[in-house]
């Protein structure tokens, strides 16, 4: 039978390529990991670590336990944080990770909520992209991913458990009013990050042209300077613009180009009472930032 022990002692070992540093992780000696890794391998019947010049490495079959072993023990702790806020949400503490245009928008006011409504719940935020955020989520290490998905984009939720918050119209920014895409097919396009840039090619692809993208950045306020300064034109969500609006830059909403905002949960139902709790505020808060 698998020992939670072994496992947190193999997850640390894969998480730090080294006995020496999982031993000073844990607090443990270093014959005392190699003693765990050595009871874990008579339990599973395989190799799991392999003795390398300066160290030591994973094995694919230690590879392959390593990621479950990370999931389970994230999911241990997480449910050890979930049975102190069981207790009428009087104590313990619920973590989110989410993107920056969420997080300097909707998040600070569901916070607020948050804080007034259950003040004995601690919130701990971590600003991820969606693909880190659930990969956090799977591993235990958040309760909740506040995501996007893009409106023609498949909705491909792998195991996560996926509540509609709200939808946030897609803008064009450029240094001209009542601007359009097509008017640009031949400018210059500043492109954020891997699945924005495919929306954005979705989106000129449906205005006949492919976009030059020249330049690459994913920090909205330094893509509007970089736009106020002529070296480009570009898209964002109007959270983002709420959040930041630079001098020198105009923005017009496009026709049929959105994207969906979800929270996102890992786990069988129902979700405990923090969760529920940040949930909730989080939606309220949406409602009230008035996006469509």
């Amino acid at each position: 039978m698998l020992n939670l022990v072994h496992l947190k002692v193999l997850a640390a070992v894969a998480r730090h390529g080294s006995v020496t540093e999982a031993a000073r992780e844990l607090h443990y000696s270093q014959p005392s990991v190699s003693h765990h890794l050595s009871r874990l391998e008579a339990a599973t019947g395989a190799k799991l670590v392999q003795r390398v010049h300066r160290g030591i490495r994973l094995t694919p079959e230690g590879e392959l336990l390593a990621r479950r072993a990370t999931e389970i023990v994230g999911r241990v702790d997480a449910a050890t944080s979930e049975l102190a806020a069981q207790v009428g949400l009087r104590a313990g503490r619920v973590r989110l990770a989410a993107n920056a245009s969420v997080l300097s928008t909707i998040v600070p006011k569901a916070a607020v909520a948050l804080a007034e409504a259950h003040p004995g719940l601690a919130l701990g935020i971590v600003d991820r992209h969606p693909v880190e955020a659930l990969q956090m989520l799977r591993q235990g290490d958040v309760d909740v991913a506040l995501v996007f998905r893009y409106a023609h984009a498949p909705l491909d939720d792998d195991g996560f458990r996926l509540t509609h918050v709200a939808d946030d119209p897609i803008h064009l920014v450029s240094r001209h009013p009542d601007d359009t895409v097509a008017h640009h097919r031949h400018t210059p396009w500043i492109g954020g990050c891997e699945r924005c840039r495919a929306e954005l090619t979705a989106v000129c692809a449906r205005h006949g042209f492919a976009p030059r993208i020249d330049s690459l950045c994913d920090d909205m306020v330094v893509v509007q300077a970089l736009v106020a300064a002529g070296i480009g034109v570009t898209t964002l969500p109007g959270l983002a613009l709420r959040a930041h609006r630079g001098a020198g830059i105009h923005t017009t909403e496009i026709p049929d180009a959105r994207r969906r905002i979800y929270t996102a949960t890992y786990g069988d139902p129902p979700d405990p009472p923090g969760t529920r709790a940040l949930i909730e505020a989080i939606q309220k808060a949406a409602t009230e930032n008035t996006v469509h």
